[in-house]
């Protein structure tokens, strides 16, 4: 299964509650990419924030968005937390994906201010700046497979039409949200 949602959508949060409550494994992109950041020089570890998927190259990018892609084909019991892991999922049999958005962005910047602790403004930087940086790249990176996967027209990474499920956080709380993802699994009494 996939969870992709921007930054403040709730999908961190979704994709634990998930992976505790069905005893499946987690698996965060995002905290994976800022572990190699680190890890590589790329980004200063004290810094709360996400960085963006600039400060690495195209290769390592893709080979991280096609290695989700192959555990997805192949591995059951994953929740997968990536912003295109439900893009990456396109195709493929037997996968749920999910996308969460948050319909109010102040909502939003709130949420990475709460757990980041850092101030509105640099909330709102890490948010959209990232957001743009981010899906700037991508849609460069991704041409061939948007052709390939999704048949063409304007890229849109998180067009509901892609997903399975989309849920707005900012309508449900994430008692309701992880909810819905259990109803659309089938889940009752503690089995899918």
């Amino acid at each position: 299964m996939t969870i992709s949602g921007l930054p403040g959508a709730g999908s961190s949060t979704l994709g634990k509650g998930l992976a505790d409550k069905l005893k499946w494994e987690y698996f965060s992109g995002g905290d994976f990419m800022r572990a190699y950041a680190i890890k590589n020089g790329l980004f200063d570890k004290k810094v709360k924030v996400h960085h963006p998927a600039t400060v690495y190259g195209d290769e390592f990018d893709r080979k991280v968005d096609y290695g989700m892609r192959q555990t997805l084909q192949k591995e059951k019991g994953k929740v997968i937390d990536s912003w295109l892991s439900g893009f990456v999922a396109q195709g493929l049999t037997g996968v749920l994906k999910v996308l969460l958005y948050c319909s109010s962005d102040g909502v939003r910047v709130d949420r990475i201010v709460n757990r980041d602790k850092v101030s509105v403004d640099e909330a709102k930087v890490h948010i959209f700046d990232r957001e743009k940086q981010n899906l700037s790249k991508w849609s460069r990176l991704y041409q061939k497979e948007w052709q390939e996967w999704v048949g063409g027209g304007k890229i849109d990474f998180y067009n509901p039409k892609l997903y399975d499920l989309t849920i707005d956080t900012y309508a449900n709380d994430r008692e309701a949200t992880l909810k819905k993802v259990l109803n659309k699994l089938g889940y009752q009494g503690g089995k899918i």
